[in-house]
């Protein structure tokens, strides 16, 4: 399977981001950046940010780092782990980071933690399924 290379002008054209709002700040060699300020199409029934949008986000920013989609590698989430620490509240940015753990020729594997401002809010793990096993 081919898969387009991505790059950062790329990934703020995938309709979910730009739906919400979730912005590529740093493609890096093990690691990626994603961020996103809540606001009220954000919000769960209690006017915190909803953890889907925390899930989406720990989820999204594993397939970024470059040896992934930037390279071509077609990937696929397997396993999806993710701790809530703390509410987050309108206004506030979230910056997600994940880092390559292991990355192998079926599978990869990673390591996400989620601040906002100086606070952990969520952290978590995830298993990829490399689905071109010859482009690695």
């Amino acid at each position: 399977m081919t898969v387009p290379k991505a790059t950062i002008d790329s990934i703020h054209e995938i309709p979910l981001l730009k739906t919400l709002g979730i912005v590529a700040v740093e493609i890096g060699e093990r690691h990626a950046v994603m961020r996103a300020t809540i606001d009220e199409r954000h919000l769960n029934y209690y006017g915190g940010a909803h953890g889907g949008l925390i899930a989406t986000l720990v989820d999204t920013v594993c397939f970024f780092p470059a040896p992934l989609l930037p390279a071509g590698l077609a990937v696929t989430t397997s396993n999806l782990n993710v701790n809530y620490l703390r509410a987050v509240h309108p206004g506030e940015t979230l910056i997600a980071k994940s880092e390559i753990v292991h990355l192998g020729r079926r599978t990869v594997s990673l390591r996400v933690v989620v601040h906002s401002e100086e606070k952990l809010v969520a952290q978590g793990m995830a298993t990829l399924i490399v689905l071109n096993p010859s482009a690695v």
